[in-house]
């Protein structure tokens, strides 16, 4: 693998795929993976050879989330966003929701963990396929306050409110039945698959698939699901002050990352105390 944090190639005539290239950190999501994504993007969006751009991961998995590891440690976050409380979930929320804004169709292809902040980064692509044995979920909920509120709006209430209360993961297969993914494959057919839908994207005239992805998130936006999101961003900014928040920090200062996060996930038998 190469050093470098994306990898780009042409799978398909008129068809440009990210792979998100840090497998041995889960591509945890740093501020030059996240900058090199969203800049990709917009490059690929005034290319006239790319019509439709696939965004999976190398390794095992899509994204275990946001780098909580020091991998942003002398970085800069790759776009301004203004101070204060809730700057945080205010970035990253701006950040993947700039994909709406992008005239050319985004696809997210998750195989593996796609957890908290790579659940938010494959949310808002415009088209999200999955391996059948993918696992979306948020377990950072078992120690603060999600960036990036889309829950209820993609799975619905039920759903979404035993994800937040438990921390829980869905399988790809679910996430398809109950409205976060597209379509589901076996996992050794998932990269088959999405570059065949891509072509046939690509097939259709741009102007057209520019506006008709308008359509779909218009409506979303009009129902409220934009400005819910950016609502939410100042509950996350109120969770950082709990006193669960603090323990967890003080947790990783005192046994590292990993052993805090193995602690916090410890009751439920999942994520890192298990064998993946």
């Amino acid at each position: 693998m190469s050093d470098e944090v994306i990898l780009l190639d042409e799978p398909a005539p008129m068809v440009r795929r990210i792979t998100m290239n840090r497998p041995d950190k889960r591509n945890a999501l740093n501020h030059p993976l996240r900058g090199a994504i969203l800049d990709a993007l917009r490059a690929h969006d005034q290319d006239d050879a790319v019509r439709v751009t696939i965004i999976r991961g190398a390794g095992p998995s899509f994204s275990a989330g946001y780098d909580l590891g020091g991998g942003n440690e002398g970085h800069d976050m790759p776009f301004y966003t203004p101070g204060g409380d809730g700057q945080w979930p205010r970035h990253v929320t701006e950040g993947w929701m700039s994909i709406w804004d992008l005239a050319k169709p985004v696809i997210a292809q998750v195989h593996g963990y796609c957890l908290a902040g790579g659940s938010e980064l494959a949310t808002g692509c415009d088209l999200v396929y999955v391996a059948e044995d993918a696992q979306m979920g948020y377990p950072a909920v078992r120690f603060g306050v999600p960036d990036m509120h889309f829950h209820a709006w993609f799975l619905g209430m039920r759903r979404a409110m035993e994800m937040m209360v438990t921390g829980d993961s869905i399988s790809g297969l679910e996430a398809v039945r109950e409205g976060w993914a597209n379509r589901a494959f076996p996992a050794d057919e998932l990269d088959g698959a999405v570059v065949e839908i891509a072509t046939r994207i690509g097939a259709i005239a741009p102007e057209l698939v520019q506006l008709n992805k308008r359509v779909v998130h218009r409506q979303m936006e009009y129902m409220g699901l934009r400005s819910g999101i950016r609502a939410g961003t100042e509950l996350c900014a109120l969770g950082t002050h709990t006193k669960s928040m603090a323990a967890f920090l003080s947790n990783v200062g005192d046994k590292g990352l990993t052993a805090a996060l193995s602690e916090r996930d410890e009751p439920f038998d999942d994520y890192r105390t298990t064998a993946h």
